[in-house]
């Protein structure tokens, strides 16, 4: 079974799965209240981080998802740390805040640098986009980061169709490739069907990095109306109100009786079927060494036409 493909025209080989490290890191001051924090806790501990990494590792999967961002900068030096004399890929994100420029981008990259204690960065990426930042302007740096050996690949994250039209534009005029888009993607969330993501994805050569793959732990099967999920931010949203934890009641049975078949868990299959897609890349979030072992099983078995298609019907009303 092939264990890596091309992440766009980038020329970087990577895993058909990735691992997110949003909620690794020790966290300090106020950045312990970060939504992801509060809503999933972090990483339980520094040996269940580093078990995370090893059993990943021994696995085909190689390639780590960080950001600035992320635990206000305690998430990127984690990784650092532990990718330190291993091949690992890193994928990060900037900026580290919402107030930034494009004249901040030079700053932003080297604060990177410096927490991962890396020259270079295999994969980074603009966490999200701005009206206040141009976009050529930023690609056009970016660009001069790839040549400069700073930077590997260049992705966006949360771009529409139309945003990732105008990267690909602007950095193609520099002859670099935008090698991805990471945005939401799971049975409970194809919009990118729909928007013109996916399809913009395909047609340009971009990757399509799927993040929230298992919609929020919605898709693992623990949760239900009557065991709801802890952690005040996940109370409060609508996705996992009883009346929508109900309606997910059926695509949970039918991930168990297909992963049933092959000794899959239903994460396993939801999982896979992400993978399934040519173009798509899931990097579900692991906080311990279990989460990560059971993430990289979706890489040993396949799913028939007929599953696949069985799915997608089942979940036609988050299409839209």
């Amino acid at each position: 079974m092939e264990r890596t493909i091309p992440l766009g025209r980038s020329g970087l080989q990577v895993p058909q799965l990735g691992v997110g490290a949003m909620t690794w890191g020790d966290a300090k001051g106020l950045a312990r209240f970060h939504p992801a924090k509060t809503a999933y806790g972090g990483a339980e501990g520094d040996e269940e981080e580093k078990r995370a990494l090893e059993v990943s590792l021994k696995a085909g999967v190689n390639l780590f998802d960080t950001a600035a961002m992320y635990s206000g900068g305690a998430s990127e030096r984690r990784v650092g740390e532990l990718a330190h004399g291993k091949d690992v890929l890193i994928a990060s994100k900037f900026p580290g805040g919402f107030s930034f420029r494009t004249e901040n981008f030079p700053r932003e990259l080297e604060a990177s640098l410096t927490r991962l204690e890396r020259g270079s960065i295999d994969l980074y990426q603009h966490h999200f986009p701005n009206r206040r930042v141009s976009i050529p302007k930023l690609m056009e740096q970016l660009a001069d980061a790839v040549k400069a050996g700073k930077i590997k690949a260049v992705g966006v994250s949360n771009y529409s169709a139309e945003q990732m039209r105008e990267a690909y534009e602007a950095l193609a005029k520099h002859g670099v490739p935008l090698a991805s888009n990471q945005v939401e993607y799971s049975l409970l969330h194809r919009q990118p069907e729909t928007n013109g993501v996916l399809d913009a994805c395909c047609e340009l050569g971009v990757t399509l990095i799927a993040y929230s793959p298992l919609a929020g732990g919605m898709l693992t099967g623990k949760y239900s109306p009557q065991h709801r999920p802890g952690g005040f931010f996940r109370r409060i949203l609508p996705r996992y109100s009883r009346r929508a934890l109900e309606s997910i009641q059926p695509v949970v049975k039918l991930l168990r009786e297909i992963g049933e078949k092959y000794s899959k868990t239903p994460s396993q299959v939801a999982l896979r079927w992400l993978i399934e897609h040519e173009n798509v890349l899931p990097i579900p979030g692991a906080k311990n060494g279990k989460q990560a072992a059971e993430n990289a099983g979706a890489l040993s078995f396949c799913l028939t036409s007929t599953e696949i298609e069985a799915l997608n019907q089942a979940t036609m009303t988050w299409r839209v």
